[in-house]
């Protein structure tokens, strides 16, 4: 029999479908199915405009058969099928979308779109099959034909018999290879695993005759299995029922079966937009953070489905990075497709989605912070470092959505606290927001640049993880508060007369402090009277915008360039060591330089930075014990 050849276009656009445009192998199936509910949709939008058709929902499904001995893969479908000359317009001219035609001249609008809009999903077959064959009989007509083609060689239409109407498309799968496994498209556990992943709510019951067990006749103990038919698909999705119908329990198995994560959900939003562009979500706050959360190969981003018919299982443009931690999906009907159906192409109609999903979480964080702080507190202990990021990140321009959502904990309160809250209880005397920064709150407790902010009754927020100080550097202010670490050189605290007693001691002592800082000259920038110490005698702070756990953390990092804070050791000319040194200085300049090193090393054990010789300090120690 005499083949059609494809057109010249049409045989490249083959090549390209069998070769490079689908990236997984396994929508062949989902396409298949997508063009099938499409032929029912039409039976319907038919029955819309015909009077004399009675649309009964009950006599229209797809079926898909496997035939293991024959290696064919059958879907069949009770739609509107196609005449002679529709499956040579539709099949034999790729890209020749029959669907969308379709919809170009019915805008029927109520609820059931069409699906199909390219006309090129189908030949996805010609990845799993030698041979596609369809037999196809339209709506109104008596006779049947069979479209049959083995590729890119061209195709052939004749005359068939087929007892109903619609379509019925046969698969020769091919023979399995080595690295290329097509039996698994004859086996039933893997046909119903892609039908519930990517066709799961199309609104058309999916059949399959399935595998089941029954009790041996005669036997309560022995069992045989046999064959039964049964509907694969939900059909009608969580996210197109009435809110009012759902409980927190249907939420949270969705979430499961889904498999979003092994945790409970904190939170969930179901959002029903029918605005500039139409879509349905539904989205998890989750209780735990994923293993590999904070790792390269943690994917981000939302199922999204268009019309019921899973798209991408990871749609990353739908979420901000500093949103990531949220599970979910998202289905639209407005949506811009590319040919392939797998990849979105970046249109208006998915940033006003992802922007609104992006206002829809901010605004659930800060009702959680309001109206459930146990849960929100949970959370951010999962996920704040998450947000931190997120302010630091493409220079701070994201810290207006994320800083409310910011808690830290409070020296004053003993707990997690929000910026806003600290901002609510400042004295009105407080210029600054006061943090200091440290490995554990246990250990910024004991820290002595601590001592005149808490003296003064000012709240310090402590900084435990290794993002807070560049987040905060980013942030620079709150409500028109600028933060202050507890170890910069102005703490903006009007002199007590203790300080003012400190001034006139640098005065005096200046000569002391210069020697200090030779000693000292390629270690700190300067040696200084404090007015900050009370009860200890040496701390260490620095001058400029980068501060000595902020250089802990630079070199803790792979590329550490040896950024390193501007030191200065400051002294309490109040401690009684500071007479040891006075008395040093005037009468033993080489017992001097053993008390400079020693107070230096003690400075940088406090701070947790590593001593430069360890042998040269215990040396020193025991050289003032003897």
């Amino acid at each position: 029999m005499e083949k059609t050849p494809f057109k010249a276009e049409s045989k490249r656009m083959l090549e390209m479908m069998i070769h490079s445009i689908y990236s997984n192998r396994e929508i062949f199936l989902r396409e298949l199915i997508s063009n099938a509910s499409d032929a029912i949709d039409k039976m319907y939008y038919k029955a819309l405009s015909d009077p004399s058709l009675d649309f009964d929902k009950a006599n229209y499904y797809i079926k898909v058969t496997a035939d293991k001995a024959n290696r064919t893969l059958t879907i069949c479908d009770t739609g509107i099928g196609m005449t002679k000359e529709e499956l040579e317009n539709n099949l034999g001219v790729i890209a020749q979308s029959g669907s969308l035609a379709f919809k170009n001249e019915n805008e029927v609008k109520d609820g059931h779109e069409i699906i199909g809009q390219f006309g090129v999903g189908f030949y996805a077959s010609f990845m799993v099959a030698d041979v596609v064959t369809v037999i196809s009989r339209a709506f109104g007509s008596e006779t049947a034909y069979q479209w049959e083609s083995s590729g890119v060689d061209g195709y052939t239409i004749v005359p068939a018999e087929k007892e109903d109407v619609g379509t019925e498309i046969v698969l020769k799968i091919k023979e399995s290879t080595e690295d290329d496994h097509y039996d698994d498209y004859l086996d039933e556990y893997r046909l119903r695993s892609i039908i519930k992943k990517y066709s799961d709510f199309i609104r058309y019951p999916i059949k399959m005759d399935v595998t089941a067990q029954r009790p041996k006749e005669g036997s309560e103990e022995e069992f045989e299995e046999y064959q039964e038919e049964q509907t694969i698909n939900s059909m009608v999705p969580i996210w197109r029922k009435n809110k009012n119908e759902l409980t927190d329990e249907d939420y949270e198995n969705f979430y499961m079966e889904k498999r979003f994560g092994f945790d409970k959900p904190l939170k969930h939003l179901h959002i029903s937009v029918d605005g500039a562009v139409r879509y349905n979500a539904i989205l998890y706050i989750p209780e735990k953070t994923p293993f590999d959360y904070y790792t390269k190969e943690y994917e981000k981003g939302l199922e999204l489905y268009s019309n019921g018919v899973l798209i991408m299982s990871k749609c990353p443009d739908l979420l901000p990075d500093y949103y990531s931690f949220v599970k979910g999906m998202v289905d639209s009907e407005d949506l811009s497709l590319n040919i392939s159906r797998e990849i979105l192409q970046q249109d208006k109609q998915l940033q006003l989605i992802a922007k609104n999903i992006k206002s829809k979480i901010t605004s659930q964080l800060q009702r959680m912070i309001q109206d459930d702080r146990a849960h929100y507190e949970q959370f951010y202990e999962a996920f704040g470092t998450q947000l931190k990021y997120g302010v630091y990140s493409d220079y701070g321009s994201n810290k207006d959505t994320l800083q409310d959502l910011l808690m830290f904990y409070s020296s004053k309160e003993k707990k997690m606290v929000t910026l806003a809250e600290y901002v609510a209880r400042m004295p009105e005397a407080q210029k600054y927001i006061y943090y200091a920064s440290g490995e554990t709150y246990e250990r910024i407790e004991k820290l002595p640049q601590t001592e005149l902010v808490l003296d003064k009754g000012y709240e310090i927020l402590y900084f435990i993880d290794d993002v807070d100080e560049f987040a905060i550097k980013m942030l620079m202010t709150y409500k028109d508060k600028e933060f202050r670490s507890v170890s910069s050189g102005d703490l903006g605290i009007e002199a007590s007369e203790n300080e003012e007693n400190a001034e006139s001691d640098a005065n005096e002592n200046q000569a002391l402090f210069d020697e200090m800082k030779q000693l000292l000259a390629d270690k700190v920038k300067d040696v200084r009277v404090s007015k900050r110490l009370k009860n200890h005698p040496v701390c260490l702070t620095a001058d400029g915008e980068i501060t000595i756990e902020m250089e802990k953390v630079l070199k803790a990092m792979p590329n550490n360039q040896n950024v390193k804070a501007e030191k200065v050791l400051e002294i309490n000319t109040q401690h009684e060591v500071f007479q040891s040194l006075k008395a040093a200085f005037a009468h033993d300049k080489e017992k001097l330089s053993l008390y400079t090193n020693l107070l230096y090393n003690q400075a940088l054990l406090i701070e947790g930075l590593p001593i430069g010789d360890p042998v040269d300090f215990t040396n020193d120690i025991c050289k003032i014990m003897v």
